[in-house]
């Protein structure tokens, strides 16, 4: 089993920043990906960031350029850092893993970029 808990999610202006942090427990042997991922109202839950062991991150297209992932392994901890947030990055925030063939979401956390 795995546990995910994610922070740092709030209300922020546009073109302001915001740090998320996910922080796993447990049965961490055999997580290699951790990803980011967003849902807006009305809409699907869609990838923002994959983060591999190795510190390599993938991006989707809306998002790279302004904002960053980081992977902390002797933490457990993944970071995302959005800067310039735009109202359109409102969602509830979601960090993923996938261990021994399971996938294990967070609870989500609530960003709302707003004026």
């Amino acid at each position: 089993q795995v546990q995910l808990v994610e922070s740092g999610g709030g209300l922020v202006q546009p073109g302001g920043s915001l740090r998320l942090s996910c922080a796993a427990s447990g049965n961490l042997f055999s997580i290699n990906v951790m990803s980011w991922y967003r849902q807006a109202p009305g809409k699907q839950r869609g990838l923002v960031a994959d983060i591999s062991s190795g510190g390599i991150t993938n991006y989707a297209d809306s998002v790279e350029g302004r904002l960053t992932s980081a992977r902390d392994n002797a933490k457990n901890t993944v970071y995302l850092q959005m800067n310039s947030l735009k109202p359109e990055d409102t969602a509830v925030y979601y960090c993923k893993c996938i261990e021994r063939n399971q996938d294990y979401w967070g609870q989500g956390t609530q960003v709302t970029v707003s004026s």
